[in-house]
């Protein structure tokens, strides 16, 4: 194995290379290792996450490297990195710094290998170029009952917060819209600013750490950016006529930062309130007739795999890349005979090559992505394509961005006209010629003759 069974600190080397154009630099051994180390996506809209501040650092599992609560991926590449493993779903996780130590514990008693199931990458290489990784995830039992622990314990803290704000008259907050100062409870500026502003933000009952809540949303509005839409604005009266005229007086539901401010995304492990509150919309639409007069189906937008140009149908994608970087996924595709996991694996490679900013035709690296996208048009390297065995790897089943819904529109269908008319693979069904009398008699080719005839 090239990995240990008990991961310890790897020693990194770096490497000057002479020969630097254009900002370039060649890609050596080391810089070849992929090393996107969270997950991607790709640009869609505003949002935000959050992180937990239960201890001021948190530990490493393995060695004594700690890092603050609030940067917690940079622990995560280290122990990538350092020690080959990889927690699956951290974002689920309701406590990150007791994950750790639960974990640090347990793998200082036992071999890691009884707990993680391993991932081995380059399989195909030869044996010195192959490396294992450590894959932590809720299919242990072990895991998904901590898991579901630290979910509870979450829950119940938060309970008792909401149950002690609801009970607080000593509560003290200014409006945000008229700045009229409040004391009581926190529902009487909440209902004010509903009742006078038309600024809802949900039931009080139903809001968590409203202070910091309060906080917040001042702050965005201090620094003059709607609270739904969130641009920007240059002056106050300007942002208060915006939001105003439409009607942007709310929060923007898609803003995962204010998620941790409502109970309901306390309440089950891994779904957020959307999802808890279509359960709960389905539940009431389970006795009505299925209806779907009313059904629109938005488009989904896929990105091109050189720029940031849309587009909302694959044949769209397809002539943009073709016309703007001569780059032919179809005919590459019915060239090389890909099915569909190919395919993945193959967009997933360019994806990965491009947001490293590496050319794949003459794996030269660039200092930004403006760069390649120029070296590669002038190059002709966008249909310079490496052998099939350099992209068609188990690791390049895993998306390099999360939300990339070109791999959606990916497809092995027979039925793809253009596929099959380039490889000749028409399915061709012959008549039955069993009873050829009757068939001459009722064929419409004798039809077609008379009409033929009838024109001469």
């Amino acid at each position: 194995m090239a990995a240990p069974l008990t991961p310890g600190a790897a020693t990194r080397r770096e490497e000057d290379v002479d020969g630097k154009r254009r900002g370039a630099r060649v890609v050596s051994n080391e810089d070849s290792k992929d090393c996107i180390l969270e997950p991607l996506s790709l640009p869609e809209g505003p949002g935000g996450t959050t992180t937990s501040e239960a201890s001021p650092s948190v530990p490493c599992i393995f060695c004594e490297e700690h890092v603050p609560v609030a940067e917690q991926d940079q622990l995560l590449k280290h122990m990538i990195i350092e020690h080959k493993i990889v927690i699956a779903d951290v974002k689920l996780v309701a406590d990150f710094p007791r994950y750790i130590l639960y974990w640090r514990k347990r793998f200082a008693e036992q071999p890691i290998t009884d707990f993680c199931s391993v991932i081995r990458i380059n399989s195909t290489a030869p044996l010195e170029e192959q490396d294992n990784y450590f894959l932590l995830c809720d299919v242990l039992p072990e895991d998904r009952v901590l898991r579901e622990e630290l979910q509870k314990r979450r829950l119940k803290e938060i309970l008792e917060q909401q149950q002690q704000e609801r009970n607080d008259n000593s509560f003290r907050g200014i409006c945000m819209f008229c700045n009229e100062e409040f004391l009581g409870n926190r529902s009487v500026l909440l209902n004010h600013m509903a009742r006078e502003h038309a600024f809802n933000i949900g039931l009080p009952d139903n809001i968590v750490n409203c202070s910091e809540f309060l906080r917040t949303l001042q702050k965005k509005l201090n620094n003059l950016q709607c609270l739904y839409c969130e641009k920007t604005f240059r002056d106050k009266n300007t942002l208060k006529d915006h939001m105003r005229k439409k009607q942007h007086r709310r929060v923007n539901p898609k803003n995962r930062e204010y998620d941790r401010f409502y109970v309901i995304n306390y309440l089950e492990l891994g779904k957020s309130w959307e999802e808890v509150q279509s359960e709960d919309d389905r539940d009431l639409t389970d006795h009505q007739e299925d209806d779907w007069s009313d059904w629109e189906e938005h488009p989904v937008s896929a990105v091109c795999l050189f720029c940031e140009k849309r587009a909302e149908t694959m044949e769209k994608l397809c002539v943009h890349m073709e016309e703007a970087h001569e780059f032919d996924l179809l005919k590459i595709k019915s060239e090389l005979g890909l099915n569909f996991y190919q395919q993945v694996k193959l967009v997933n490679f360019i994806r990965r090559q491009v947001h490293q900013c590496r050319c794949y035709g003459c794996r030269v690296q660039f200092r930004s992505r403006a760069d390649l996208r120029t070296h590669m048009q002038e190059a002709k390297h966008t249909s310079l394509l490496p052998e099939v065995k350099t992209w068609d790897q188990p690791e390049y089943y895993f998306p390099t961005y999360e939300n990339d819904t070109l791999l959606c529109t990916l497809s092995d269908s027979e039925n793809d006209l253009t596929a099959q008319g380039q490889n000749g693979n028409v399915t061709i069904i012959s008549e039955d010629t069993s009873k050829l009398h009757a068939l001459k008699k009722s064929s419409i080719l004798n039809q077609l003759l008379l009409q033929e005839c009838l024109k001469n």
